[in-house]
């Protein structure tokens, strides 16, 4: 019966040792694990980053192109605006005078 014992205790022992030899492998297997995810976690970080700051950078560049639009048409319109008024003042100017110089 004490043969028989020991034999029991030698195979729970190897299960134990398999057990533990197991359990050592991933241990060391679970921080090249973490490792690995956080670097794919940084690079998808950084993509994302990378990607909404080009669109930021985008719709500024495109805020500045309608402000520069803006602009030039807000000064033509004043220069029309002037114009105008100088050819009004003509035009009265030519008109008073051409009744005048008839009546």
């Amino acid at each position: 019966m004490n043969e028989k014992r020991i034999q029991e205790v030698v195979k729970i022992e190897k299960q134990a040792d398999e057990i533990f030899s197991k359990a050592v492998s991933e241990a060391e297997r679970i921080p090249l694990l973490a490792e690995q995810e956080t670097k794919t976690l940084i690079e998808n970080g950084r993509s994302q980053a990378e990607k909404e700051a080009k669109v930021l950078i985008e719709s500024s560049q495109t805020n500045d192109e309608t402000n520069r639009i803006l602009r030039d048409a807000e000064s033509k319109i004043e220069q029309n605006s002037t114009l105008a008024k100088r050819n009004f003042e003509r035009a009265t100017t030519y008109v008073i005078s051409r009744v005048v110089g008839r009546g």
